[in-house]
């Protein structure tokens, strides 16, 4: 049987698993890597390189999307571009995209903390197809998991991420071979609702208005507090005052007063 022929697109850590796996098995799915696209993240890439990883097993990597052949799949996982019609159809058999939220539920940026202030009881990860919306393609896999209560952003990041991880690896095979029944997203909205998000919001939901009742500043706080990006704030005198953690991820201190939930 001929090989198939596959590029990968991706970007942090998660794209590094998900290729690293996809050369170990490149062999028993008689597949061949033509080559990879990759965005490097500085804070990822000495640990997590797909570019090292591509030139350790001679892969070659593209600058761009107008440089890839033609191939039977595309496979995208946390790739930083929206690929055009022009490159969607360079997928002879399927383009397909590992997306790290529950579709049509959240579409875009920000999941994570969208799924908190929502106050959502049920996360997941999917598999799609690509199309010309951003995650709007049918659904080939999923996976769903319970939200762990008073679940804060970054749980939820390594929760997601290991089921990413999981349904990457356990899917593989049936993608290569063709073996999934697609799902329109359309036909879920009604029972499981949709929302589309950009990266730049997250400076809205981080902004804390003392106002609020407690319970929703509480949200915002588990929502928008991962570590190694800026922290939730408020404003004061037209200045950013931060909320910082103290001692435990149960009480944050603004001035004076303290915030335990």
């Amino acid at each position: 049987m001929a090989k198939r022929s596959i590029i990968f697109l991706g970007s942090k850590p998660i794209g590094y698993h998900c290729l690293e796996y996809l050369i170990a098995q490149q062999s028993d799915l008689q597949l061949e890597l033509k080559g990879i696209l990759c965005h490097e993240n500085t804070s990822f890439a000495s640990a997590n390189s797909l570019k090292a990883l591509a030139e350790q097993h001679q892969i070659p990597i593209f600058k761009t999307l107008d440089e890839m052949p033609s191939v039977d799949i595309l496979y995208s996982v946390q790739y930083h571009e929206i690929l055009k019609p022009k490159h969607i159809s360079k997928a002879n058999q399927i383009a397909v995209n590992l997306h790290m939220a529950p579709l049509p539920e959240y579409r875009g940026c920000n999941q994570f903390s969208f799924a908190i202030i929502d106050g959502k009881i049920e996360f997941g990860t999917t598999i799609h197809q690509l199309d010309a919306q951003i995650d709007n393609g049918d659904i080939l896999f999923e996976k769903r998991f319970s939200i762990p209560v008073d679940c804060w952003i970054d749980e939820l990041y390594h929760i997601t991420y290991q089921a990413s991880l999981e349904l990457f690896k356990e899917t593989l095979k049936d993608i290569v071979n063709g073996n999934y029944i697609p799902v329109t997203q359309a036909s879920l909205i009604a029972e499981r609702g949709t929302q589309l998000h950009f990266r730049k919001e997250i400076n809205d939901i981080k902004h804390i208005d003392l106002d609020w009742a407690s319970e929703k500043i509480e949200r915002h706080i588990r929502a928008t507090s991962m570590p190694g990006f800026e922290p939730p704030y408020t404003i004061i005198n037209q200045k950013k005052v931060y909320f910082t953690e103290n001692g435990s991820k149960n009480h944050y201190l603004y001035r004076n007063q303290r915030f335990e939930f």
